[in-house]
């Protein structure tokens, strides 16, 4: 026999605080992890579990800094800054409890137009970097693109069709 089970909440015995909450009109559901534990854990592959919390991007961008400076797409993202060729901010929407995040860089080419390519020796790497002189915040994380790397230079700051920055971090 199959039966169906129709609810909009699931609640703690005895109290009024909501576990799971499912929104009809919306589709969403609310998984609440305020009632005294301390985090949501998903099993995945095989035994695997993953606190899922800790296991989210907090925060992406992919922007143009190439020509007219702008954001492709983001989460959490309020603004990103031009701070110059090769020089930019990305500002949250909602901070990271510790300016000490975990960031993932990348770009799509070593194109710096849609003509011209950075090839050759001068080449020697394209590189998306926090650099060391670069203080970070909670609320934004500053980040520099450059080529032409070698062992005794850090290349030049140059501007791309499409960055990436990712950051994972507890927000706060």
């Amino acid at each position: 026999m199959v039966s169906t089970l129709k609810l909009t909440k699931i609640q703690i015995p005895n109290s009024d605080s909501d576990v799971i909450s499912l929104d009809a009109s919306t589709g969403n559901v609310t998984l609440n992890k305020t009632l005294g534990g301390t985090s949501i854990t998903v099993q995945g592959e095989g035994t695997a579990t993953t606190n899922l919390q800790q296991g989210l991007c907090k925060a992406w961008t992919s922007v143009n800094s190439n020509g007219t400076f702008s954001t492709h797409d983001s989460f959490n993202q309020s603004s990103a800054t031009d701070n110059g060729t090769g020089d930019h901010t990305t500002t949250y929407t909602t901070s990271f409890s510790s300016a000490k995040g975990s960031p993932c860089l990348g770009h799509t080419s070593n194109v710096i137009n849609t003509t011209t390519g950075i090839s050759g020796n001068t080449r020697g790497g394209t590189l998306i970097s926090q650099h060391l002189g670069l203080t970070q915040a909670t609320g934004s994380y500053t980040f520099q693109v450059y080529y032409g790397a070698t062992a005794s230079s850090d290349g030049n700051f140059t501007d791309l069709d499409a960055v990436w920055v990712a950051r994972l971090g507890d927000l706060a």
